[in-house]
């Protein structure tokens, strides 16, 4: 009888363990669906919210293929968009203590440039973001961020 009763359990847990990590799987993939990207106005709140308020849902479709990133500073950098996803991925959830402003700087039908600006107490970070029309959702192709 005790070994009905162990087996029973263990398979209840194995159960129960393998249900929460489908659910844990799902949850992850229809974050990547959710993002509404068909106007460039949506596409650059959404690359605002990824950079600073931590926001991780629909990074991989808010990047285009050939996405770099460029960093102005005494060295300058270049990121490229896997290291990018990378980088917003850990950031998950992290608020920057910033105030932000965007400034649409040219819009076409195909390609908008922006101008986002994060004061935070010490510094101000200028982030230019060149973002492209790809069929019908709009995508972030270029970012070169420069410091004051």
């Amino acid at each position: 009888m005790k070994t009905l009763v162990k087996t029973f359990a263990t398979i209840a847990l194995i159960a129960v363990t393998t249900l929460t990590m489908a659910t844990e799987k799902i949850t992850r993939k229809s974050d990547k669906a959710l993002i509404n990207l068909s106007t460039p106005e949506f596409a650059l709140d959404h690359y605002v919210a990824v950079t600073t308020k931590g926001e991780s849902a629909g990074i991989e479709q808010l990047f285009t293929d050939d996405f770099n990133q460029k960093i102005q500073s005494k060295t300058a950098l270049t990121n490229s968009r896997s290291e990018v996803i990378k980088f917003f991925n850990k950031q998950r959830g992290e608020k920057l203590n910033c105030n932000v402003s965007a400034q649409i700087i040219e819009k076409s039908a195909d390609y908008m440039v922006a101008k986002v600006t994060m004061k935070f107490e010490n510094f101000t970070m200028t982030d230019l973001v060149t973002l492209v029309r790809e069929g019908d959702s709009w995508k972030v192709a270029k970012s070169i961020n420069s410091y004051k």
